[in-house]
């Protein structure tokens, strides 16, 4: 079985981070730009470099914890951002983490598990947990087909099978093609705000 922490600690020393747009990713940007209460807890899971994190905080949300199971783009972020609290940068595993939010955001976590269905369930489940009532798990998920290699990620999913593991604890807001992504990601990502049941 392979060791995620160590897996995406090299993944960050070798600079194998394709995923990584540089700057926050123009749907959630959008979104984050609509939010007028500040004081709202937030969370990141498997944030690596965060700039969402770092366009949040800059726009005075000071509540933003950012979780990574790799101390590699926690530390870079820090560096990056020397006024942001570092009891804020969490090195944890998400599914040992605790917490209460108002909002989750998701931006390229989930497609970072392998796509087997009881992984992919704990996740719906565990992000329903860490929520407060009414919370929401807002963010991008990959539209594109599996492709049956369980190593390369990152991995893909149309938008009914992540209704299917996500469904039992949510209810949804919006699902939908995303319509301003940025131009490599045009036609991939699918944008939803979801409600905890």
């Amino acid at each position: 079985m392979i060791n995620e922490k160590k897996y995406w600690s090299n993944r960050y020393r070798d600079k194998k981070t394709g995923w990584d747009l540089g700057k926050p990713s123009t749907p959630l940007k959008t979104y984050f730009d609509q939010l007028h209460n500040k004081e709202i807890n937030i969370l990141i899971p498997g944030a690596g470099n965060s700039y969402e994190a770092e366009y949040l905080y800059n726009n005075g949300f000071l509540n933003v914890d950012v979780l990574d199971i790799s101390e590699s783009p926690l530390t870079t972020f820090a560096v990056r951002n020397p006024s942001f609290p570092s009891d804020q940068l969490i090195e944890e595993n998400f599914f040992d983490y605790e917490g209460q939010y108002d909002l989750i955001i998701e931006q390229t976590f989930f497609c970072s598990f392998p796509p087997e269905q009881s992984k992919r369930l704990h996740y719906a489940k565990k992000m329903s947990e860490l929520l407060k009532p009414s919370g929401k798990l807002v963010g991008l998920w990959f539209d594109f087909p599996l492709t049956g290699d369980m190593v390369k990620r990152p991995f893909g999913g149309s938008k009914a099978e992540y209704l299917t593991y996500l469904s039992p604890y949510f209810k949804t807001l919006t699902f939908e093609k995303c319509y301003n992504s940025v131009p490599s990601r045009a036609d991939s990502e699918l944008f939803g705000i979801f409600e905890v049941r």
